[in-house]
């Protein structure tokens, strides 16, 4: 015990794996969250109690109360997308401005970001990349030409205006030449942009330094991806991918970390697998049970409301991205989305002009010319759905996550069976739990305590009043019922 107090969550397909869900379920046993790449175009939808809400920007433990929020350099940063989030979550009674802390080294999405992205698209055609047109991709090329707006930039009235104009001068010139499009009014950006800085001085901190300090002070953290592996930049079905390192080494470079404060990583997959826009997707279903599953699962982006495209899983791919993360464990999504099928199957090898492959091909070109090799397994006729103990699944189901576990080489630690925060099976906590409550500077929970004690006795103050009981909900957490 106490060796998990550091866990990255990080998703290893093409994204919307149900991240967003499992991060809120784990915030309420850590100290911070942090997010570490990516942009607006993530979207992680929360569903508590049936309310849903979808965040863009901001890390999912927002809705655990007095859970820190960090925003690391990695970030490329929309402000005026946080800063509609911030108001839509203070709207329903969530503190939200006190708690988030963003990094001065923070890339900044501008209006003109968007506007390359959208024409970049259009001009592209038939090719297309897919790309949500939020501007990401020009803001990171900006960031790796140096010619970006930093976080930091903002803060400095003086030097804003120069800086903006040097890089309209070159983006200017591209928007009208090359896409025929209007320029982008210098005036209008300088004071958009100080409008922005005076809006969010308050929240500009050192995000490394503070992770550092909660480091020294032994206080637990999460590091909460976006997107999936394989639209990682380095890694991913190139080009079709984003412009981010969506890997585990994302976790260092954009939250300005060292490798060893990564305790555990737990990689989200859906027990099938879905892609959003262009790009290769092997074991994709253009029959009854693809519709079936988009169907079933609801399958529509959280950012865009794009149709999402379904497959069966690719367990090829995710053995790839288990090694390339070194995944502790998997959390398996979606599990009852597979409920009433009458068999499933699973990618194990790929055929490749007939050579049988078990690794993914290096040449991101040959993704295209891939033939899946399927083993099937039997379906299940009872229903997964809201199960919370292993046993309560059918059998088929069980069986099924026994193959995962094989067939991709990590154990399957969590399994999620409907959308709601509670609707999980919790086989191995990745936060060690020892000694997380306390009354006063006096620990009320060890792990020699049995759970049934815990739940039968009440707790007792230094003068014997009735402090609370304990309680384990559906998911495993063990917390206070107040009396």
């Amino acid at each position: 015990m106490g060796m998990n107090r550091n866990i990255v969550v990080l998703g290893t397909q093409w994204g919307d794996e149900g991240k967003g869900k499992i991060v809120d379920l784990l915030s309420r046993d850590v100290n911070a969250v942090v997010r570490f790449q990516g942009g607006h175009n993530a979207g992680h939808t929360l569903v508590i109690d049936g309310e849903k809400t979808v965040l863009h920007l901001i890390p999912s433990g927002i809705l655990q109360p007095g859970v820190e929020c960090l925003i690391g350099n990695g970030v490329v940063l929309s402000l005026h997308a946080l800063c509609t989030e911030i108001e839509k979550l203070e709207e329903r009674g969530v503190e939200v401005r006190s708690r988030i802390q963003i990094s001065p080294a923070c890339a900044i999405i501008m209006p003109w970001h968007q506007q390359l992205d959208q024409a970049r698209e259009e001009a592209r055609g038939a090719r297309a990349i897919g790309t949500t047109c939020r501007g990401i991709g020009p803001a990171y090329e900006d960031k790796v030409a140096r010619r970006g707006l930093r976080t930091s930039d903002l803060l400095n009235p003086a030097a804003l205006r120069d800086k903006i104009e040097h890089i309209l001068d070159f983006h200017n010139f591209v928007l009208t030449q090359r896409f025929g499009r209007e320029p982008v009014s210098v005036d209008a950006m300088v004071a958009e942009a100080e409008e922005l800085g005076e809006y969010f001085a308050a929240n500009v901190s050192d995000v490394s330094g503070r992770l550092y300090q909660l480091r020294e002070e032994g206080k637990r953290i999460m590091f909460e991806g976006a997107q999936g592996s394989l639209l990682d930049i380095d890694h991913g079905t190139y080009p079709y991918v984003t412009s981010s390192n969506t890997t585990i080494g994302g976790v260092c470079t954009g939250a300005g970390i060292g490798p060893d404060a990564v305790d555990y990583v737990l990689g989200i997959t859906k027990a099938y697998v879905t892609r959003v826009g262009g790009g290769p997707f092997p074991t994709e279903l253009f029959d009854d049970n693809g519709a079936r599953l988009a169907r079933r699962g609801d399958e529509f982006g959280a950012t865009t409301g794009r149709p999402r495209r379904c497959g069966w899983l690719d367990a090829v791919a995710l053995r790839r991205m288990v090694s390339l993360n070194g995944v502790s464990g998997f959390c398996v999504t979606k599990l009852d989305v597979l409920d009433g099928f009458d068999e499933i199957k699973i990618c194990t090898n790929y055929r490749l002009h007939g050579e049988l492959l078990d690794a993914p091909p290096l040449d991101s070109y040959a993704w295209a010319d891939l033939e899946p090799v399927y083993e099937t397994f039997p379906g299940w006729s009872e229903t997964s759905r809201g199960a919370t103990r292993m046993e309560d699944l059918p059998a088929n189901a069980r069986s099924y996550l026994a193959a995962m576990e094989e067939l991709c080489g990590a154990p399957v630690h969590i399994g999620s069976t409907g959308p709601d925060r509670s609707e999980n099976i919790v086989i191995k906590y990745p936060i060690d739990r020892e000694c997380l409550y306390f009354y006063g500077a006096v620990p009320i929970f060890r792990p020699c305590q049995t759970l049934p004690a815990c739940l039968a006795r009440g707790l007792r103050g230094p003068c014997g009043t009735p402090l609370a009981l304990m309680r384990i909900d559906a998911a495993g957490h063990i917390g206070l019922l107040p009396r």
